[in-house]
């Protein structure tokens, strides 16, 4: 099973990059991993936010698969503690889904379009994140997740 992490827009500062690039190598030794970029759209000023998000989530929906198990990043979605989320990650694992993709929305989140297309919904906190530092956190849970999952220290130090 490969896990892709896709997020809106770039990751604009060196510091979350960095991060990011630290728990993407880290997670090569456990599974196939990548982050996919959708590009940030131009020449915004004149939409509105509804039309922002139909926008991107016509890029968003012309990159997924029918195949592909689709888990948006969502304040509305389900919260897991770290055990509870490396649970949630092997039983996609075991019903043999050849990828899961973990979606962040830009700043406006997602178009009913892609709400309905989604398998679900996870939320990593009641509180509001930027979009840019959810990147590195989803990263860094999955890295946790993989060590849960194989029983070695990082969970615990």
């Amino acid at each position: 099973m490969k896990v892709e992490l896709w997020m809106v827009g770039k990751t604009s500062f060196s510091y979350l990059k960095e991060g990011i690039d630290i728990y993407q190598k880290r997670l090569k030794h456990y599974l196939p991993f990548a982050l996919e970029v959708i590009p940030d759209l131009k020449n915004t000023k004149n939409l509105n936010e509804k039309q922002i998000k139909s926008k991107e989530s016509d890029l968003i929906l012309k990159k997924l698969s029918p195949q592909d198990f689709l888990i948006l990043l969502d304040e509305n979605g389900k919260q897991y503690d770290s055990v509870a989320f490396a649970k949630f990650i092997e039983q996609k694992r075991s019903l043999s889904h050849k990828k899961i993709v973990f979606l962040i929305g830009g700043a406006y989140g997602f178009s009913e379009s892609v709400y309905q297309r989604s398998n679900g919904k996870i939320s990593l906190s009641k509180m509001t994140f930027s979009h840019q530092m959810v990147r590195l956190f989803v990263v860094e849970q999955i890295y946790r997740a993989m060590t849960i999952l194989k029983n070695e220290p990082y969970h615990h130090i």
